[in-house]
């Protein structure tokens, strides 16, 4: 793995999100942030941060929502508006400034970049973005890039926790990331 740290952030988020057209893409928020900090070396999680957002442009989630990412309404009706648990993983990722932050293709870095936006808040990351589902199709010798739990089961490995919520998948990255990009 190219690096210009020790460490990489492995981040995935869950957003609003609608199978009916009720939320659109420039309207959809995060509403998880999952991340972690991972050995380049050897792919290993050393310190991991999970939080709830909670929406502002459609603050009910959606029944599809709610099915897809398994995070009930509560949960987001308790957390914080967007500015709050960006300044709060902002204070985590400052233990790794120098650290790029990778994600399962472009969606985490443009949500973010949007949510930034919306709110008139600073991007959080300082290092790079890696692509890491392209780099591990590329090191597979995939023909296309694949979703995480296809790229799992062709390691042989089984996905660990809930599909499309963000710390189980960051931590299910982390495993592919150590058994294919790490060194």
């Amino acid at each position: 793995m190219e690096h210009m740290s020790d460490f990489i952030i492995i981040v995935d988020l869950e957003a609003t999100c609608c199978d009916r057209g009720g939320v659109t893409r420039e309207e959809m928020e995060i509403i998880e942030i999952g991340a972690v900090a991972a050995e380049v070396s050897t792919g290993k999680v050393v310190s991991e941060f999970q939080s709830f957002v909670r929406p502002v442009r459609h603050p009910v989630l959606t029944p599809f929502c709610r099915k897809l990412t398994t995070i009930e309404q509560a949960e987001v009706d308790a957390a914080d508006i967007y500015p709050t648990p960006v300044d709060r993983f902002r204070h985590w990722l400052s233990a790794w400034s120098e650290s790029d932050f990778g994600s399962w293709g472009d969606y985490d870095r443009r949500q973010f970049e949007q949510d930034c936006a919306f709110h008139d808040v600073e991007f959080p990351f300082n290092g790079a973005h890696r692509n890491v589902k392209k780099e591990a199709a590329k090191r597979m010798k995939l023909r296309k890039p694949l979703g995480v739990g296809v790229v799992l089961s062709k390691l042989g490995m089984e996905f660990e926790g809930t599909a499309h919520r963000g710390i189980d998948d960051v931590r299910n990255i982390a495993r592919i990331c150590a058994r294919v990009l790490c060194s």
